[in-house]
């Protein structure tokens, strides 16, 4: 094989990573409404989260066994096993909760926009940790104050139309943050692991972290509402596509383009979020939001530029 077919089976390989990751925020973007249908029903955030992850770790395990290989339980070492450990608090228990209980609060839509500014944050964080092979240019930075106007713009005209609220807003800010987090923790995590052995470590720590929250607020939905298939039908979308297919996926994808250029993908998601929730949930789509949308979008162009 000659350079210049390498070159274009490497440029089609890019090309087919990038438009995995569009489909999975673009399903992610979906989840905000479908989590909202479900908190509509009297789910709290807690018990959304502990049911999807129950679904997506049962559904993993029970893939891992049925596949004939070695079920590996533990990490290589200690140090790896507190990395996997953090990995399911940043991008599970302490991220869903966040992210629920803002929308108690806020709208889908604009939870949606917060929570996308994460990738501005993973790339300070990939800086900061990396900066021996990191470097934020003027234009990255430019790009990301624009991305920063962008959600200030979102939230502006949620005081105007939504109705500001500073809880719902700064719970949405803490997921975005955990989210960045979590992004920064895969770079090392995926070198040494397979994604499916990530994936299920996440699956499981997030679980398991939740616990407290039930020790402080016990209680689970009777089975009456557990079996509406409202309820049911929201479940399985959120435990078997958008956790389990999506999170081995998109741990897939970052090992693939590396946590930078994967993790700005996630400036999309307001898109299919704006969709759903005026489609679904009756909620406005107003000049200040498509501002917004355009000014994130543009500044996640410009912080992918060297």
């Amino acid at each position: 094989m000659n350079v210049a077919s390498k070159i274009r089976n490497n440029a089609s390989a890019t090309l087919g990573y990038h438009f995995v990751a569009f489909l999975i925020v673009a399903i992610w973007g979906s989840t905000f409404v479908f989590t909202k249908i479900l908190l509509q029903n009297g789910l709290s955030p807690a018990q959304i989260f502990t049911l999807r992850f129950i679904i997506a770790y049962l559904l993993m395990v029970i893939g891992s066994l049925a596949s004939g290989k070695k079920f590996v339980l533990f990490s290589d070492s200690l140090r790896d096993e507190f990395i996997m450990l953090m990995l399911g608090i940043t991008g599970g228990s302490l991220y869903f909760l966040t992210e629920n209980a803002s929308m108690l609060y806020t709208t889908a839509t604009n939870t949606s926009l917060i929570v996308c500014t994460c990738p501005l944050f993973a790339i300070l964080l990939v800086a900061v940790v990396y900066r021996h092979s990191e470097h934020i240019s003027k234009i990255q930075a430019l790009g990301s104050i624009i991305a920063c106007l962008g959600m200030a713009v979102v939230v502006l005209n949620g005081h105007f139309v939504l109705h500001l609220s500073p809880i719902g807003d700064m719970l949405a800010l803490g997921a975005c943050l955990c989210w960045a987090v979590y992004s920064l923790l895969m770079k090392p995590a995926s070198q040494r692991y397979s994604t499916l052995f990530i994936t299920r470590k996440v699956f499981f720590y997030g679980l398991v972290t939740i616990i407290p929250y039930y020790i402080i607020e016990p209680g689970f939905p009777p089975m009456e509402v557990l079996l509406r298939t409202e309820v049911v039908v929201n479940l399985l979308f959120l435990g078997i596509v958008a956790s389990m297919l999506c999170f081995v996926l998109w741990n897939w994808v970052i090992a693939k383009l590396g946590t930078v250029a994967a993790t700005n993908w996630v400036y999309f998601n307001p898109i299919t979020t704006i969709i759903f929730a005026w489609w679904l949930l009756n909620e406005q789509i107003t000049v200040w939001f498509m501002l917004g949308s355009l000014l994130i979008i543009s500044g996640m162009i410009l912080s992918d530029k060297k």
